[in-house]
């Protein structure tokens, strides 16, 4: 286990708004002791003239007398109110006092110590305010990293980079699994960092950008941090929309603020997070002047402006590396692009066996297969499948995950968990458990399509009645031939088929496969070359190939009408083609169909071993 210090985050708050909030305090201060308090002060003493004075003598109302210099202050029996008058030449004064009974040796309004009252009127505000003050800007500073807009505007050029220092704790490469080719390329960046002098020597200078392209969920972030840890310098993060401000020239601000912080920190690795953010392609206007050009402008101008051999790293990540301007993408900027792509079979064995990890397993966990059933998932989503399978073992009250939890995390990923409030009725039921069998029975029959792993009938909550699970033997197919999506694409009317031989009739239920397999149509005959009318020319272009990909025909209105119809012969054809596998493998579409009705899930292995059996003699299924 390493040992060392934690990377810890490093902010430095900006203090300069706080001398105008300190300032405002003190007037408000100056203002109600001059003003406010001598005037409840004098409200709380009643004046009268000396014959009012006189007469509650004589009546002996007078509680309390306070002869002045020039006043004379006392307080009446019944309220305790406070009066004054005039001071009069009144030689019999004292002793109508004395008759009356009023106290007139002891002092009736005590005026305050003038370092007392200095103390309470202006001091002491003034530490309070202070204080509370402080107390509002370390509550901001954590929430908003020293840059909030409620004290004045004095941090709004600063970055929001969160800076970690020096870490022997880190995450590592060894803690990232599945992408090998990207670690290789990444390493360098490593050893350069570690040892300058090597490269210097030669006269080699390092890249001053590696931008990270890939689909969402394959850890690009996650290298950024590694290269980090694994070089042991400091690491500024940001994320590309926090460079976005409302005030035109703001995010420009931040740009020079990061970089200077990254000149002073050198060597460090500056990480840019969803750059397209800000490094979108300008639209060529002119006289353009919008935030995000500017803060782009800027981008370019501090790439340019230090060496390569300044020990300053620039990393960024994006999934939309097509959508960056060109300037941005040239070499001096970022030199080096590393493709962090969907893991291959055995890393995506060794990504489950790193979270597999984190978690308590049974020995007999075969993760190649866990691996083979994942086809196409992503390092992130192969994470919670592992997560899944460790929850799923705590709701059946066990004390590690097994292999059944594994797959089922698997089809809980895909599919969503069991609906299992969800009744369906006895003539629903019959349709799905055909529907999903012709499915299997055309893969099955057909030569060139994955061998079938699990079939189905239990309602998941992404609305799904039932799937059919088919499974690569090798593990990976990056390369499929015309034949191949032929096949593939008459499995997904297998479903159809099955429902109109067993009951004549269609359901709604293959509207999901319609699509795949209208997808898989148009693909082969707009963007794969795979027909004879178009050949190799490409008729569809494709857009955002790490989020799902977007096309767009670009072709006459009068091709794009052909190629409608080449796409609906196609699949026309190939419906037909497995109307016909099942046609003549109707006895064992309506064996297979009544046991999975019954048993409502089955294996690959029972369903071959069903198929490859004799035929059963099975009653007149009901219409």
């Amino acid at each position: 286990m390493r040992k060392g210090k934690c990377m810890q985050e490093v902010k430095q708050p900006n203090k300069k708004p706080f001398i105008f909030y300190y300032m405002i305090a003190l007037i408000v201060i100056i203002l109600i002791n001059s003003l406010l308090v001598p005037q409840i002060v004098q409200r709380a003493v009643k004046e009268v003239d000396y014959n009012t004075f006189m007469q509650m003598t004589y009546d002996k109302q007078i509680d309390e007398v306070q002869v002045q210099d020039n006043q004379i202050v006392f307080t009446a029996k019944d309220d305790k109110t406070i009066y004054k008058t005039g001071l009069m030449d009144d030689p019999d004064r004292t002793q109508r006092l004395y008759d009356s009974g009023a106290k007139f040796s002891s002092e009736i309004v005590e005026e305050a110590s003038p370092i007392l009252s200095f103390l309470i009127s202006w001091l002491l505000p003034l530490i309070i305010i202070i204080g509370f003050g402080q107390l509002m800007y370390r509550q901001m500073a954590k929430k908003a990293g020293g840059d909030s807009m409620m004290f004045g505007m004095g941090g709004m050029g600063k970055s929001n980079a969160k800076v970690y220092v020096k870490s022997s704790n880190g995450i590592k490469f060894t803690d990232v699994a599945g992408e090998d080719e990207a670690k290789e390329n990444l390493t360098e960046i490593v050893e350069y960092l570690h040892d300058p002098d090597k490269y210097k020597e030669i006269g080699a200078s390092m890249p001053k950008g590696i931008l990270l392209v890939g689909p969402p969920g394959t850890g690009k972030t996650m290298l950024a941090k590694a290269v980090a840890g694994e070089a042991n310098v400091p690491f500024f993060s940001m994320s590309g929309s926090e460079f976005v401000e409302m005030f035109v020239g703001m995010g420009a601000s931040k740009v020079r603020d990061l970089f200077k912080q990254a000149k002073e920190k050198a060597p460090c690795i500056v990480f840019i997070d969803e750059i397209d953010a800000i490094g979108k392609k300008r639209d060529g206007q002119v006289g353009g002047n919008d935030e995000r050009e500017q803060t782009l402008n800027q981008l370019l101008t501090e790439m340019d402006g230090f060496e390569g051999n300044n020990g300053v790293i620039i990393l960024a990540a994006t999934n939309r590396p097509e959508s960056l301007d060109p300037a941005l993408l040239r070499p001096g900027r970022f030199d080096r692009r590393v493709p962090v792509e969907l893991p291959d079979l055995k890393g995506r064995e060794e990504i489950l066996k790193v979270h597999a990890r984190k978690i308590k397993v049974a020995d007999n966990v075969d993760f190649n297969k866990i691996a083979r059933m994942a086809s196409g998932a992503s390092g992130a989503e192969l994470a919670n499948i592992v997560n899944e399978a460790a929850l799923r073992a705590v709701r059946d009250g066990r004390k590690f995950a097994t292999q059944a939890d594994l797959e089922e995390s698997i089809e809980v990923v895909i599919a969503g968990y069991q609906k299992k409030n969800a009744i369906l009725t006895d003539k629903e039921k019959r349709i799905v458990a055909y529907h999903e069998i012709g499915h299997a029975l055309v893969a099955a029959r057909q030569t060139n399509s994955a061998p079938v792993q699990k079939i189905t009938i239990v309602p998941r909550t992404s609305g799904a009645l039932g799937y059919t699970m088919q499974v690569e033997e090798e593990g990976n197919h990056y390369l499929m031939s015309k034949e191949e999506m032929e096949n593939k694409i008459a499995t997904l009317t297998g479903g159809r088929a099955a429902e109109e031989i067993a009951f004549g009739s269609v359901t709604t239920g293959a509207s999901n496969d319609i699509e795949q397999a209208t997808k898989l149509a148009r693909g082969m005959i707009t963007r794969y070359g795979m027909s004879d009318d178009f050949d190799m020319v490409a008729m569809e272009q494709m857009s955002n190939q790490y989020l799902g990909g977007d096309s767009s025909l670009t072709c006459s209105f009068e091709t794009q009408t052909l190629i409608d119809k080449k796409v609906v012969d196609l699949v026309r054809r190939e419906h037909q083609k497995a109307y016909k596998i099942l046609e003549d493998n109707i006895g064992k579409l309506h064996e297979l169909a009544k046991y999975l009705y019954d048993h409502e899930t089955i294996t690959g292995e029972e369903f071959m071993k069903i198929l490859n059996s004799a035929p059963a003699e099975l009653p007149e299924q009901e219409q």
